[in-house]
């Protein structure tokens, strides 16, 4: 049986292009006076791998692949009393198709634009934040994050979580010793409803630090004819050189069928440890995620070059299909029955440029 999946079988779109609304409001605001700062920064990452598709047939292959190269422009004014608000445009350029594309969804199954992230950002001290436009989901932030620490295209996979959302509207509180809370709306983009449009989606996550540890908590409300709704809680704890994290996700709605994607209480659990010293780190995760990879285990080595250049090494099995794909193709073209296994070398380069 071959699976029709969308990222949370979820469309994600909007009705106006927000990287015009980016370019104007970069228009809108002037760029005089010692205030304003303008950046351009960014990070090429790209691999060589040797993939193992779990099929009957061979199917194995060794080529390259792009690990979400991206290039970003941010306009920032800072105000008075420590306020601040800025404007980010980031694309995503894939360098092995040499396209600007994003290297997961290159057909544009899940999102129907180009842009990594797109949002315009206001900061208040006393009172925390509030970004609108395409950015980072607080879910991701507060639960996901913590156990999603590798430098391929192979991170990111291990969640129920849709990483980035359009036509969101984000708050984020300040910090309360240590305890800080997240809200979101995000206008269609969640599941279809029985009248063929989607629904809204909504956020709530609660995180709390101390002493090097962290507790995160998410619940996600995106609908649809099904009801459905995600939980996750994440807990990581950082001791001398190590540093360890586990996750939990459970999903409740009205799909019964236990083949199908976000069924009821299909769940993920993941566990992920790491050590660092001095330029290098060793870093190593499991997992079970219910209709998304399955068992999957992941190992990694990470050697600092320098303070832009980063090396590393490799390796990624899952049970079921989630990550692994055709070769140079994304998320449309996965193997989604047969999983598989990736290893791969890589490195990554991040660079800035400020102007003024």
């Amino acid at each position: 049986m071959k699976m029709k999946y969308k990222k949370n079988d979820c469309r994600l779109y909007r009705n106006i292009s927000l990287s015009k609304l980016l370019l104007l409001s970069f228009l809108w605001i002037p760029v005089t006076g010692v205030a304003y700062e303008l950046e351009a920064f960014g990070t090429i990452s790209t691999q060589v791998e040797s993939v193992s598709p779990g099929t009957k047939t061979d199917n194995d292959y060794t080529n390259f692949r792009d690990a979400y190269t991206r290039v970003a422009l941010k306009l920032g004014h800072e105000l008075d009393n420590g306020v601040s608000a800025f404007a980010l445009l980031e694309l995503p350029f894939d360098t092995v198709n040499m396209e600007i594309n994003n290297t997961f969804d290159q057909d544009r199954t899940v999102f129907d634009s180009t842009e990594r992230l797109a949002y315009i950002q206001l900061n208040l001290p006393a009172y925390g934040s509030i970004w609108v436009g395409r950015g980072w989901e607080p879910y991701y932030s507060s639960v996901s994050a913590s156990v999603d620490r590798f430098n391929s295209y192979y991170r990111g996979y291990a969640t129920y979580s849709v990483l980035r959302v359009e036509q969101a509207i984000v708050y984020s509180s300040p910090d309360f010793d240590g305890l800080n809370f997240g809200l979101m709306h995000a206008h269609k983009n969640g599941y279809k409803k029985s009248n063929g449009q989607y629904d809204d989606r909504n956020q709530l996550t609660v995180s709390y630090s101390i002493k090097g540890t962290k507790l995160g908590f998410g619940f996600t409300d995106a609908g649809g004819e099904n009801s459905q709704q995600l939980v996750g809680v994440s807990l990581s704890h950082k001791i001398k050189d190590f540093y360890i994290a586990a996750k939990y996700e459970r999903h409740s709605s009205d799909v019964t069928d236990k083949r199908f994607y976000g069924n009821d209480g299909s769940d993920a659990m993941n566990f992920y440890v790491e050590y660092k010293k001095g330029l290098h780190k060793i870093n190593g995760h499991i997992a079970k995620v219910d209709n998304f990879g399955g068992d999957i285990f992941h190992l990694g080595y990470e050697y600092q070059y320098d303070k832009h250049v980063k090396l590393f090494a490799e390796y990624y099995q899952e049970q079921t299909g989630s990550a692994i794909t055709h070769e140079r193709k994304g998320f449309a073209d996965t193997y989604w029955r047969e999983g598989g296994q990736a290893l791969l070398v890589g490195f990554s380069f991040d660079f800035s440029k400020k102007f003024f």
